[in-house]
């Protein structure tokens, strides 16, 4: 019988362990433990599988269950072990004792395999203490034969001797270094990273432990800020997955990503050429060391496979993915898209000229993995990224649901690590195996839909063709273009009408060599309904102008004499228009005049317009002198006026003038005034508290008054 799989999950209120392929049962032996669990771990080796609870640490064999030995470790939020399992590290919130000092709680444990679990390990167990203040890369960092171990501190990384954590082997100084990943092949590489400062590009470097004198592989580069250190499984050949926290060229709200290569031999290195723009979503090797795939660019995404000389051996179709994961044979690849994406995933076949298999809809996952057989994925919905749906489904490599479990508030699931070679190489297509009852069940409540989902489509565009405007790359449509901007409103591949900056409440200026206003431009349609009926009636009440004139019943405009003044009951603004009529809701500015009119000319004017607002009032006009030919201090002549020959007896009417119109609006502003100050004075008599302002202008009631007196104004 083929030795079954095995994942564990944890959840908020129980931890638990079930045998997969091909029996789907919980672990025999085990007993779930209940209560706050923290975190839970499998050795890299798959011998052990511990966890942590607010009093100990427990270790368990993850063959039968049994446990194996307790940590008198309490409050542990982090678990990690030794690639060979030897040791288990266990990780602290970082507090102080009562002198004021960093408790060390970073601890290295043996695992004591045969202790009575009744009996809790003894303190020489702790082989080492560090002080470890960050959860972000809390964990000592080993080679593949346990022989080192190393840990970053301030411009430094420092080696251990695995089984003597309390005195340092050996140091490989590197000014500012922020991060590094040991090698995990037999060749005791180290890479460590450098980011930019005070002008100086990042830099990766790989040494040979413990040869620190000099690197035997180097890259220097801009724009990385953080990265991503991904070494092969036989650390041959290191990716370097650059990050920036912001992209100053404005393409993207996350940063710039760039991906370089290195040999560890320093025989090569090369930075990844991408053809497509965009961020990198993901990157992963196969586990034949020998080639790795990269998705990249804007959605819908490429996903490519390279070669260890950074060379494109085959290229996926587009999509919407963000995901790739190789088998643990090399045999099958998986290109997905999680997170905000629908969870699709496409399973292709390397052997076969990379022919897909199928595409398996996994909505909502936010956990994926192959198993270590190579034949069924893992998907689950975890909390607190989305705290319902939460679940483990195994799917067969064929596309076909093996098993479901509906767990509440699921925090984390995982397959222990078992060796490839443990599982034999056979067809994994055929035959299909027999699916769990749990699947069966899952199935039969899943609603099938009676047509495909789409995308909503408004009444009047149904039934017809998608414009290309509209359609993904990978549908049709066009390759998506970023011009560099991050402001919504721009005109997109080809749809969306391009937005001109404006200023709240400013009038919108023509544009730049046209003499039209903008109405004339966009034509009627582009009017709101208000402007179109606005521009419907100008339309209409010049029509009727011009039949009334062609008709006899307007009386023609009188001539004027060459310097005569014109007709004063249109503004100067007016007459320099020329009857052109100004839309507004266009955005047209009204040119500024050039010269201010004369005031003694402009006194002039108000005068006419007042004598014509009153026509039933008429003064015997004065009898006007010649004007003689004297020049202003501008230079410029006083216009002529017209004399009239005769001019017909007029009564003898008094007129009593009703002020200037500027007497009229002191007389509104002081009146005003007095109005205040009668609603304070009522306020006042009514208990309110008034304030010192208000009191001072209660006393200008009486100055007030007087004014207004002057002004000629009686109540």
């Amino acid at each position: 019988m083929a030795v079954p799989t095995q994942f564990a999950y944890r959840t908020s209120k129980n931890l638990g362990a079930v045998d997969a392929a091909p029996v789907y049962q919980p672990l025999p032996g085990f007993t779930r433990p209940e209560g706050n669990l923290r975190c839970c771990v499998y050795s890299p080796c798959g011998r052990y599988f511990a966890w942590a609870s607010p009093e100990r640490v427990t270790v368990a064999d993850a063959s039968i269950g049994h446990v194996i030995t307790t940590l008198p470790a309490e409050n542990v939020f982090e678990l990690g072990f030794s690639p060979l399992g030897s040791f288990i590290i266990t990780w602290q919130r970082p507090s102080k004792d009562d002198n004021g000092d960093a408790v060390k709680n970073l601890k290295v444990w043996t695992v004591l395999e045969g202790q009575n679990p009744g009996i809790e390990a003894d303190e020489h167990t702790v082989v080492g203490r560090f002080v470890q203040k960050s959860q972000t890369g809390w964990n000592l960092q080993y080679t593949f034969d346990e022989r080192y171990c190393a840990r970053v501190v301030t411009n430094e990384i420092q080696f251990y001797e695995s089984q003597d954590l309390g005195t340092v082997w050996n140091k490989l100084r590197v000014e500012g270094v922020s991060d590094f990943a040991v090698s995990p092949g037999k060749n005791h590489s180290i890479a460590v990273f450098v980011p930019e400062r005070k002008g100086q590009p990042a830099a990766v470097k790989v040494y040979n432990v413990p040869h620190f004198d000099a690197p035997v592989s180097q890259k220097n580069f801009f724009k990385g800020d953080k990265v991503q250190l991904k070494w092969n499984n036989e650390g041959t050949t290191l990716i370097v997955l650059a990050q920036t926290e912001v992209d100053k060229s404005g393409k993207s709200y996350y940063g710039e990503t760039t991906l370089y290569l290195l040999s560890a031999n320093g025989g090569f290195d090369s930075r990844i050429e991408l053809d497509k723009d965009g961020p990198i979503h993901d990157v992963t090797w196969s586990p034949n060391s020998k080639e790795f795939g990269v998705v990249y660019g804007y959605m819908p995404a490429k996903t490519t496979i390279f070669d260890t000389r950074a060379k494109a051996t085959h290229s996926f179709a587009l999509g919407p993915r963000n995901t790739i994961i190789f088998s643990p044979h090399g045999r099958f690849v998986l290109v997905a898209g999680f997170g905000n994406l629908a969870g699709q995933m496409d399973i292709y076949d390397l052997e076969k000229n990379y022919q897909k298999i199928c595409t398996i809809e996994a909505s909502n996952a936010s956990v994926c993995e192959w198993s270590p057989d190579g034949k069924h994925i893992l998907t689950a919905t975890t909390s607190p990224r989305l705290r319902v749906d939460n679940g483990v489904r195994i799917w067969h490599v064929g596309g076909a649901l093996m098993y479901n479990e509906n767990l509440q508030e699921l925090y984390h699931v995982t397959w222990r690590p078992q060796s490839p070679t443990m599982h034999s190489i056979e067809d994994p297509l055929h035959p299909v195996p027999t699916p769990h009852a749990s699947a069966l069940e899952y199935l039969g409540t899943v609603k099938t839909p009676s047509k495909p989902a789409g995308a909503y489509r408004p009444p009047g565009a149904r039934g017809q063709v998608t414009p290309l405007a509209f359609k993904r790359e990978d549908e049709g449509g066009a390759a998506y273009v970023s011009n560099g901007s991050l402001s919504l409103g721009i005109g997109v591949n080809g749809f969306g009408k391009p937005r001109k900056r404006e200023v709240p409440g400013a009038e919108l200026a023509p544009e730049e060599g046209d003499g039209t206003t903008n109405a004339a431009v966009d034509g009627d349609e582009q009017l709101s309904k208000a402007a179109l009926k606005n521009k419907k009636k100008r339309e209409a009440k010049k029509a009727k102008d011009a039949a009334e004139k062609a008709a006899g019943l307007t009386p023609a405009p009188e001539k004027s004499l060459p310097g005569a003044f014109p007709s004063p009951s249109r503004s100067p603004e007016r007459r320099d228009r020329k009857g052109h009529e100004r839309n507004r809701s266009r955005g047209y500015v009204e040119p500024r005049p050039h010269s201010r009119p004369d005031r003694r000319d402009a006194k002039r004017g108000a005068q006419d317009r007042q004598q014509q607002q009153q026509p039933h009032l008429k003064t015997p006009p004065a009898p006007t002198p010649a004007p003689t030919p004297t020049t202003k201090s501008n230079g410029i002549p006083p216009p002529l006026k017209a004399t009239p020959k005769e001019s017909p007896p007029q009564p003898d009417v008094t007129v009593t003038s009703p002020g200037t119109p500027s007497q009229d609006k002191k007389t509104r502003a002081l009146l005003k005034k007095l109005r205040a100050i009668d609603d304070l004075k009522m306020r006042r008599a009514g208990g309110e508290k008034l304030e010192g302002t208000q009191i001072k202008k209660m006393d200008t009631e009486e100055e007030v008054r007087k004014e207004l007196e002057a002004l000629g104004w009686n109540e």
